[in-house]
């Protein structure tokens, strides 16, 4: 299927190289995530609008699912991206507050930032806009238990 090397464990992690790989793959891919941007603790990925994804079709919103995806993928990685390896990790808790609707025909950018991490479990937070992040569509408060202890 890719020419994309494995996870591994050990290995630093490319957030970029991921998402490739994700878009190929799963909801991510059925989704259509892409990869904006990171740093040393944080992850922005890009959910464009699409009318598939739309929840209430006179509304013209996209709906709380696929942006619910997009930030349980943003805060993953950020947790990847601050130990530089890829984890075995479960979404233990999401808390996802929706200020607005998103803004019909505009790209939904998600940021995931990691905050700190134990031996079992990543802290992330982080926020959905569409275009004005001082404007959030969500704010998203998260824990994942990492599943294998290695």
């Amino acid at each position: 299927m890719s020419d994309l090397p494995p996870l591994s464990e050990s290995a630093g992690f490319d957030p970029k190289l991921f998402t490739a790989y994700a878009r190929q793959v799963g909801h991510g891919g059925a989704l259509g995530i892409l990869y904006v941007d990171h740093g040393a603790d944080w992850v922005e990925l890009g959910l464009d609008y699409q009318e598939k994804l739309i929840g209430v079709a006179s509304s013209g919103v996209i709906a709380s699912g696929p942006i619910i995806s997009l930030m349980d993928m943003a805060t993953s990685m950020a947790i990847w991206v601050k130990l530089d390896r890829f984890r075995h990790q479960a979404t233990l808790d999401m808390r996802v507050d929706y200020l607005r609707p998103a803004t019909p025909g505009k790209r939904i950018i998600g940021r995931g930032e990691c905050y700190a991490t134990t031996n079992s479990v990543g802290f992330v937070r982080g926020l959905a806009h569409d275009g004005d992040a001082a404007d959030p569509v969500a704010h998203v408060t998260a824990t994942f238990m990492f599943t294998k202890s290695w």
